[in-house]
């Protein structure tokens, strides 16, 4: 995939050009923004700092909600598919459960995000790579008008020009920045990729495994792919050694200390504050950029192609507005979507957390041992359910999380 597409050439070579959207980011959200909006037939430039494909730490567990999220199509590049979940405590009461049908897939991240993006660029997209975004601007002598934002990229003179921007450059976003976003929850993710001999594979294959942890909210998986097992742990930022500690111990623990692992990598996940904004005048946010993602698993590749497919949709919509005041109706619109949505599961999440975070044996015992849990866990892998959804349709669940999550916070 080139680094300057033909429209980057364009653009580059007449600097007056404005597209109609600019999406920041080719990770699931951006990808999906970019889909989005040149499905609708507008002009859409994508930008990306790396180039592609390039590696992300990530489970990379595709679920029922991320299935459904993807351009119509679109080809799964499973390397294995899920049909059993081992659960251990600390390492200890594993308890394995299995579905006949599977519950979910696995992928490489760097080969899922590079054909979500081949996607984009199949719907009428141009993509730019190795560009840094340093920030963007809706006032001033870069700005020929008020329907118009600069996009400025190190190391160029000139801006890029579009009719609306869609941040989605990850969680240290420098578009999330301009808008406002705003985090109450940080956690660290460490992973490694450890290349197994076929017998260790065969004894995975189909099946992972979740750990959960020694510090509070914390817990470790492993993903089997093909001849590489994706072993990772992740807890709240604060204590990174122990975090650490914990991703050794996790690896010993499973046999797997003597194998070199291909990768090893480290990764802040944050999430948004109810009330943090979503948009700011003609710039919208989405995916890692925004805040969004599962507070309890910190599952964020369904958030991302969902909240990246509603802010393309919405950067059309504010593209072809004709002033501030539609524009902002607009930003609005696409927020109101974001929080009746996906609003609504993270907020079940961030429930969940604190009640994992002070009792995880009782999560443990309700997964391994309660059957109507289990039946939950894999409806919602499989995407026939959602947090929101169980809660606000199972009146026992609502109680038992009501009664479980009186006290508040947890104490950590």
């Amino acid at each position: 995939m080139s680094s300057d597409s033909a429209a980057g050439d364009e653009q580059q070579g007449d600097q007056s050009a404005v597209w109609d959207v600019v999406v920041v980011g080719a990770g699931p959200a951006g990808a999906s923004a970019a889909y989005a909006a040149a499905v609708a037939g507008r002009r859409v430039l994508l930008l990306e700092k790396a180039e592609l494909p390039r590696y992300k730490t990530c489970g990379g567990g595709i679920i029922g909600p991320t299935r459904d999220a993807l351009p119509p199509g679109f080809d799964l590049p499973l390397r294995d598919r899920v049909h059993a979940v081992t659960f251990s405590l600390g390492g200890r009461l594993a308890r394995t459960r299995r579905s006949r049908t599977m519950l979910f897939g696995l992928v490489n991240r760097p080969e899922f995000d590079h054909a979500l993006v081949e996607s984009a660029l199949k719907a009428g997209a141009e993509l730019r790579t190795g560009v840094t975004v340093t920030r963007v601007e809706q006032h001033g002598p870069d700005v020929p008008d008020r329907r118009t934002v600069a996009v400025v990229l190190s190391g160029e003179e000139r801006p890029v020009l579009a009719h609306a921007v869609v941040g989605a450059d990850g969680s240290a976003s420098r578009i999330g920045a301009h808008v406002g976003v705003r985090m109450d929850q940080v956690d660290l993710g460490l992973e490694a990729e450890i290349p197994v001999p076929e017998s260790v594979a065969e004894d995975w294959a189909g099946r992972v495994l979740i750990d959960w942890g020694p510090l509070p909210g914390s817990y470790g998986w492993v993903f089997p792919k093909d001849g590489t097992l994706t072993v990772g742990v992740i807890a709240r930022r604060g204590d990174g050694a122990a975090t650490k500690r914990y991703l050794d111990d996790f690896i010993g623990r499973l046999g797997l200390a003597g194998f070199e692992p291909s990768v090893s990598s480290g990764h802040l996940t944050r999430c948004r504050a109810d009330d943090s904004p979503l948009s700011r005048g003609r710039v919208l946010v989405c995916g890692d950029a925004a805040g969004l993602l599962e507070p309890w698993t910190r599952e964020g590749i369904s958030f991302a192609l969902r909240s990246g497919r509603l802010a393309g949709e919405w950067a059309v919509r504010i593209a072809e507005a004709s002033d501030a005041v539609e524009a902002r109706r607009q930003a609005l619109n696409y927020a109101f979507a974001i929080r009746s949505g996906l609003g609504v599961e993270m907020g079940v999440g961030r429930r969940l957390l604190r009640v994992f975070a002070k009792r995880p044996a009782l999560i443990h015992a309700a997964l391994t041992g309660f059957r109507p849990a289990w039946n939950v866990f894999a409806r919602f892998t499989r995407g026939s359910t959602s947090l929101g959804d169980v809660v606000r349709t199972h009146p026992v669940a609502r109680r038992v999380l009501d009664r479980l999550d009186k006290n508040g916070s947890p104490t950590t």
